[in-house]
């Protein structure tokens, strides 16, 4: 099983004349897709009832849910109010999923700003570690946390990062964002291989059945000499990375992802896109 959906909703939902997101399960379903990431990266300004809606028309319409955490999250701050402060956007991010029914929420690793990538890594296990124990205080411990490969080379969160991140507690699972990879090794998400050698990394440090699993966001991007600048619509070729060569891994590998597409302003419809490149190669 593999499911494909948008990370937030489209323009042409807004076009259409569609205003809330609890509209969004049907109309992705009558588009043929069977996920959807909802944003919470400004704040966590959710009502619960709204939450509720959303799970409620998710579980009428097949759709698969995830919740993007604020982008705001700093696990390794030198700041211990503002680890703190990213502990409770965690368990606000979880509560809303809680209650929507949503398997997973994606979270921004942080920063690295006037301390050593080391030092960063490890103040944000000891953060994370901290949020996990809360989340399983709270009764969140069935929902996974995704921490996600992050595109700026100024951010906490290239793949060894990630996957180190992810060694502390045998249910998260990383966020392998391949706009974000593609942008770190300044255009290197090219062939089969460079696919191929993203996942053999990821099992080896997560091991056969986690990799499987993973969470994909993808979508083509922009990036300069710091990493990623900018996301693009699937249809601006001028940008990699191209999807078909990943499609391709994922089949020949047997994955069952949930692949996410992050395109700007057209990410329903190149998710479609996307789900057409699979199906093409099955």
């Amino acid at each position: 099983m593999i499911w494909f959906g948008p990370a937030g909703n489209s323009n042409s939902f807004y076009d259409q004349g569609f205003a809330h997101s609890w509209q969004m399960p049907q109309w992705l379903n009558e588009m043929g897709l069977n996920a959807y990431e909802y944003q919470c990266n400004k704040g966590v300004n959710l009502k619960d009832e709204t939450a509720q809606q959303i799970g409620d028309k998710a579980k009428e319409f097949n759709i698969r849910l995830s919740v993007h955490a604020p982008y705001y999250i700093n696990l390794s701050s030198a700041e211990e109010e503002k680890r703190n402060n990213s502990i409770k956007y965690i368990l606000d991010t979880l509560h809303v999923a809680k209650i929507m029914g949503a398997g997973r929420i994606v979270m921004h690793p942080g920063y690295v700003s006037k301390i050593t990538r080391e030092t960063a890594v490890e103040l944000a296990k000891a953060t994370l570690l901290e949020a996990i124990k809360e989340a399983d205080e709270a009764g969140f411990s069935d929902i996974t946390i995704c921490p996600e490969v992050l595109g700026k080379n100024n951010q906490l969160g290239n793949l060894e990062e990630v996957l180190d991140l992810c060694g502390l507690d045998e249910r998260l699972i990383p966020c392998l964002d391949f706009a974000h990879l593609h942008s770190l090794t300044q255009g290197g998400m090219r062939t089969e291989n460079d696919f191929a050698q993203v996942f053999k990394i990821a099992e080896k440090h997560l091991g056969k059945e986690r990799t499987k699993k993973l969470h994909i966001h993808f979508s083509r991007v922009e990036f300069g000499k710091g990493g990623e600048k900018k996301h693009w619509s699937y249809s601006d070729t001028k940008y990699g990375p191209d999807f078909d060569p990943l499609a391709k891994v994922i089949i020949d590998l047997n994955l069952e992802p949930v692949v996410i597409c992050e395109s700007r302003g057209t990410m329903a419809e190149d998710a479609l896109t996307l789900k057409k490149i699979y199906n093409s190669k099955l």
